[in-house]
C-alpha cells in the first residue's frame, strides 16, 4: 500500500516540495522515480536515519513490528538516530513529525512514544500513529480513512499538520483525531475486527443463496437495501462476478491478504482480553481463516476468498 500512497503524496505536495522515498525494494524505487518524475522531485535515501535527518516530515507504512522497531529505534540508520543527530546541527525551533501508517501492535506503538520522549523534547518532536482502512484499492485511489493517535498537547498544533499531508492520500473529512498516541491503533485495530469477522459472515450468507439457487447479484441487491448490508457486500463482494474491479472478480488477487486480516482479528481479540471485553466471535473466525490459510488455494489470496472455501467445502 505504501507505494500508491507515496504516489499520491508525491501528486498532492506539488513540485516546490522534494519528496523523500526509502523501501527495501530498490526496483521498486527506481520504478516510483520514473512514474512520478512530472510530478515533482524525488530522491531516494538509503534508511529512516537519512530520511529524518533531512526531512521535517516523516511518513512510514511498515508491515509488522520487527520493522518498525528496526526502522524507528536502529540506533545507525534508525529514524529517532536521525532526529537526534538533526537537533545538533539545527536552530532552536526546528519540529520533526514522524508518523507510522501500518497496522501495528499497540505495545510496539507506545514503545516507539516512549523513546521519542528520550530522543527529544515535545517541542522539536512529535510522534504519532495514523493507521489506514481501505485497503490496496482504497490506496491506490486516495481515498484512504486514517485514525490518529497524537498527543494531546501537541494535537492543536501538530494535527492540522498531520492532515494536511494525510489529505493527499485520503479523504480530507476521513482523517479523524482519535486521542493519545496508540488511540489511532486502537481504533483501527477495532475497525479490523469487525470486517474480519462480517467478511466471513457476508461469505457465509451468500454462500447459503448460492447453494440454494438463488442469484447472488439480486441478493446481494436485496442484502444492500436491507438489514444485512455492509462493507462487504456492497464495497468488496466476495462472491466472482457480481462486483467489477473487486478482488473476487479478479481471482481474489489485489486485495487485503487474508493472512493480514487474520492477523489484525488476532490483535482485536488480544486487545479484548487486554481489556477485559468478552468476546463471542472472534475464536470461530480465526479457526476459519486458519482453516483456509493452511489450504494453498487460498493462501495469499484477498480475505473474501473466505467464501470460495466456504463454497468448496463439504458441510460439517
Amino acid at each position: 500500500m505504501g507505494y500508491p500512497m507515496a504516489k499520491n503524496l508525491r501528486v498532492g505536495l506539488g513540485h516546490e516540495k522534494t519528496l523523500l522515498v526509502c523501501d527495501v525494494n530498490k526496483d521498486a524505487l527506481n520504478r516510483f522515480k520514473l512514474e512520478t518524475e512530472s510530478h515533482g522531485p524525488v530522491e531516494i535515501v538509503s534508511n529512516g536515519y537519512e530520511a529524518a535527518k533531512a526531512a521535517n516530515v516523516v511518513i512510514t507504512m511498515l508491515p509488522g513490528s520487527e520493522a518498525v522497531k528496526a526502522v524507528y529505534m536502529d540506533p545507525t540508520t534508525g529514524i529517532l538516530a536521525g532526529v537526534a543527530a538533526a537537533a545538533k546541527d539545527a536552530s532552536s525551533g526546528q519540529h520533526k513529525l514522524i508518523m507510522e501508517c501500518g497496522t501495528i501492535e499497540t505495545d510496539t506503538i507506545l514503545s516507539v512514544a516512549k523513546a521519542t520522549q528520550v530522543t527529544a523534547d515535545a517541542a522539536s518532536l512529535t510522534f504519532v500513529d495514523a493507521p489506514v482502512s481501505g485497503g490496496p484499492m482504497g490506496a491506490e485511489a486516495g481515498t484512504l480513512t486514517f485514525m490518529v493517535g497524537c498527543p494531546p498537547a501537541a494535537a492543536p498544533r501538530v494535527f492540522p499538520v498531520v492532515k494536511s499531508h494525510l489529505q493527499h492520500m485520503g479523504n480530507a473529512d476521513g482523517i479523524f483525531l482519535c486521542g493519545d498516541v496508540s488511540a489511532g491503533t486502537a481504533f483501527k485495530i477495532i475497525n479490523n475486527y469487525l470486517s474480519a469477522i462480517t467478511s466471513l459472515a457476508a461469505a457465509e450468507a451468500l454462500n447459503i443463496g448460492v447453494k440454494a439457487g438463488l442469484d447472488p447479484k439480486l441478493l446481494t441487491d436485496v442484502i444492500n437495501v436491507s438489514g444485512g448490508q455492509c462493507w462487504v457486500t456492497s464495497k468488496a463482494n466476495p462472491v466472482p462476478g457480481v462486483q467489477p474491479d473487486v478482488p473476487s472478480s479478479k481471482g481474489y488477487e489485489g486485495g487485503f491478504r487474508i493472512e493480514l486480516c487474520a492477523k489484525v482479528l488476532g490483535m482485536g481479540s488480544r486487545l479484548a482480553e487486554m481489556v477485559g471485553a468478552r468476546t463471542v466471535l472472534d475464536r470461530p473466525t480465526l479457526r476459519a481463516f486458519g482453516e483456509a490459510v493452511a489450504d494453498e488455494r487460498y493462501s495469499g489470496k484477498d480475505a473474501r476468498v473466505v467464501y470460495k472455501w466456504l463454497n468448496e467445502s463439504e458441510r460439517l
